[in-house]
């Protein structure tokens, strides 16, 4: 994948992306920037004396904040449409949602049909955008296994972990990780972190490595870092830990245990994992956690439970600042049973979210115009659109800095 060209801005625009303060010194945090400190008497008579200025030879320039000169290059709607990842049903339909929205990423689902992947038309699709897509996929293993009929075959998590050494682990993902980027997949949505000790057919069940959080930890990582390896970017998920939940959120609302047990527990291995994630992204559950989230509100779409990822303080983590996922938002009726896609998405990224998944291009144009709407209306704010797509483009790599 080609990183495109950054564009050079003029000397105007970098002078007014410098005066508006266009993504500040804050954009590691989604929360607001503390006001800036009125200025001492002499940095008043410095910036009031053109001449005092003019002999200070040791003055250096303000620093360019990271991704300003490809920001200032992008319209609002395309900044917001690299917030989006969407399932596509075959090449035509990638293609048609691309063009004409310049979506940010598509989803590979078990409808998809897969021959857009063998041929390459959508690596090719992908290659002829100005920001290359991000192609996304669950391919954990055992029964989230959607590339097996290509040959990318991986057991259960469960049953790695029993079976394998974590070194062994690292070494399989990394074989899977190496076939899924020929194909011109980037993002694999796995591991599962979840902590659990369900039967194996339950919604977590063998998807998760153990009931041990330090086995899971352990496990996680390998697999994490052979993807990586293979230059796939992983995911962990489901924050804040959905395999202790009351259900399946795809057939209705999930309950975890309180949060106090959930540190203890479910939270442990993000404790570890995220201190040093690479480029590993984070997908949020829809998860409603008592003493976090209220009664009602799942994980997903819950400021205090995605500023807790963001932060790290509630849970005892380390501070998050790569690329924060939703989970479905279209097939789970956690989240369908209130809010439609447009409602869902725009509450995902209200809440901290950098990108809202779905599972169908029909209704882009929709959610694009809500999300538009919302920032005009001062609900989503610039800056922290501009947060989410540096990220992005961090992941893709577009961006370098840090």
């Amino acid at each position: 994948m080609r990183p495109p060209s950054l564009l050079r801005p003029s000397r105007a625009v970098v002078a007014l992306l410098a005066a508006v303060g266009l993504f500040a010194s804050a954009a590691c945090s989604d929360t607001p920037p503390a006001p800036t400190a009125a200025p001492t008497s002499s940095s008043a008579a410095a910036s009031s004396t053109p001449a005092s200025a003019s002999h200070s030879s040791s003055a250096a320039p303000a620093p360019q904040t990271c991704g300003a000169q490809r920001l200032a290059s992008m319209k609002l709607r395309d900044k917001l449409a690299q917030l989006l990842v969407v399932g596509v049903q075959n090449a035509a339909d990638a293609e048609r949602v691309v063009a004409r929205e310049h979506l940010g990423g598509v989803f590979v689902g078990s409808w998809t049909d897969l021959s857009m992947l063998t041929d390459g038309s959508l690596r090719r699709l992908s290659e002829k955008q100005p920001i290359p897509l991000m192609v996304t996929v669950d391919q954990e293993g055992g029964r989230v296994n959607r590339l097996k009929s290509l040959g990318i075959d991986l057991p259960s998590a469960r049953v790695l972990a029993q079976t394998k050494t974590p070194e062994q682990v690292r070494a399989l993902a990394k074989d899977a990780g190496q076939k899924m980027a020929a194909l011109g997949i980037t993002v694999d949505f796995a591991p599962s972190v979840d902590v659990s000790a369900e039967a194996d057919d339950e919604v977590i069940g063998d998807r998760s490595f153990s009931n041990d959080p330090a086995v899971v930890t352990e496990y996680a990582s390998a697999f994490a870092k052979g993807l990586q390896d293979a230059g796939i970017m992983p995911v962990f998920k489901h924050f804040p830990g959905h395999g202790h939940g009351s259900g399946d959120s795809h057939t209705g609302a999930v309950t975890t245990p309180p949060l106090a047990q959930l540190k203890d527990s479910d939270l442990v291995p993000y404790r570890t994992l995220l201190r040093d994630p690479g480029n590993a992204g984070v997908m949020v559950g829809h998860l409603i956690v008592p003493g976090l989230t209220g009664a009602g509100t799942p994980a997903s779409i819950s400021p205090a439970a995605i500023g807790m990822l963001r932060s790290g303080t509630k849970y005892g983590g380390p501070g998050f600042n790569g690329v924060v996922f939703s989970d479905d938002l279209s097939g789970m009726k956690a989240i369908t049973d209130q809010y439609t896609i447009e409602q869902a998405v725009l509450r995902a990224i209200v809440a901290g979210s950098d990108i809202g998944l779905w599972l169908s291009t029909d209704r882009v144009g929709s959610v694009l115009d809500s999300l538009e709407a919302a920032v005009a209306k001062g609900r989503l704010s610039t800056q922290r659109v501009d947060r989410s797509v540096v990220r992005i483009l961090r992941a893709k790599g577009v961006l370098d800095c840090p």
